[in-house]
């Protein structure tokens, strides 16, 4: 069963923008859609405005910006806007991700102009009014914009953090309770110190300290450093501690020649001249039977 995320609908090729055209992403449609479902919204065309339609600005600061017509300042959409993120929010509690479209005043995650309300003139970069309301009612939900994903760590980073959350939301559908909570833990133990080698030590000792503490606060604050931990970037650096880790738990696992071929990809890799999923692509057909499968690390799309 595919994961399903919301989407800005115009990175489907909807054309639902202001001017009546679209933003296909091919990785999206073409990479990331065998992975996903996608739920496509668009907010503007959401509230009723018509396609094409005038622009809108964002307008006065960062913390209270208003959506406004672009040319005529008093008509103002800003409490539909949040009215529709909200409903949305409500409507898709099985989202486990978010790809917007970046400058929308709308939909951007970053960078988004804002305007002065007396000059016109930009005195600021904030957030698409839609996208504040959907990461201000689900923080944890991981987010991206669409061009980001361009960039390999980033796209790795924001699909292990779908995937760790859409994993936390079975989780919890089948009734959390502590040992199901640490089989999690170890099922992320590689991913987490990929991504956070400190975090991953705070969050044992979290488990590991877990008697007589309140259940849900736990949980929470397990989950909430999970994945913070898993929004840093990865770097070769913790890349090669986990792969040099992994060796060594498979070295009595693997033939002479499959660790002596491990040996010489892992260099490969620490010298940038392979890519992290070639080295993952040797080894899974080499550890079917062994319980390091169960690590959410060799999911093997993670670096498509």
């Amino acid at each position: 069963m595919k994961i399903k995320i919301g989407i800005s609908s115009c990175l489907l090729g909807d054309e639902v923008r202001y001017d009546g055209g679209h933003k296909l992403s091919v990785l999206c449609t073409q990479t990331m859609s065998d992975i996903f479902e996608f739920v496509p919204v668009c907010p503007e065309v959401g509230i009723g405005l018509p396609i094409p339609r005038p622009t809108i600005h964002l307008v006065g600061d960062s913390s209270t910006a208003q959506a406004v017509m672009s040319t005529n300042h008093t008509i103002n959409y800003t409490t539909n806007i949040e009215a529709y993120g909200r409903q949305k929010v409500l409507e898709n509690r099985a989202w486990s991700g978010y790809i917007f479209m970046e400058k929308s005043p709308s939909c951007g995650l970053f960078t988004v102009k804002i305007y002065s309300e007396e000059k016109g003139s930009v005195i600021a970069n904030g957030r698409g009014l839609y996208a504040k309301v959907i990461t201000s009612r689900q923080p944890f939900l991981p987010v991206e914009e669409a061009r980001r994903l361009e960039d390999l760590q980033i796209r790795e980073s924001f699909m292990i953090r779908v995937f760790a959350y859409s994993d936390w939301q079975q989780l919890q559908s089948k009734g959390l309770t502590l040992p199901l909570l640490i089989d999690f833990h170890k099922r992320y133990k590689y991913s987490l110190m990929a991504h956070s080698p400190g975090n991953y030590l705070l969050l044992e000792s979290l488990l590991e300290n877990a008697k007589g503490v309140n259940w849900d606060g736990l949980a929470q604050q397990y989950f909430s450093g999970l994945m913070m931990s898993l929004q840093q970037l990865a770097t070769l650096e913790t890349h090669l501690a986990v792969c040099l880790e992994i060796q060594r738990s498979l070295k009595k696992s693997l033939t002479v020649c499959d660790n002596n071929k491990l040996t010489q990809l892992i260099d490969q890799y620490s010298k940038n001249k392979i890519l992290l999923a070639e080295l993952k692509t040797f080894l899974e057909p080499r550890v079917k039977n062994h319980p390091i499968t169960t690590q959410a690390y060799f999911q093997s799309y993670i670096s498509t």
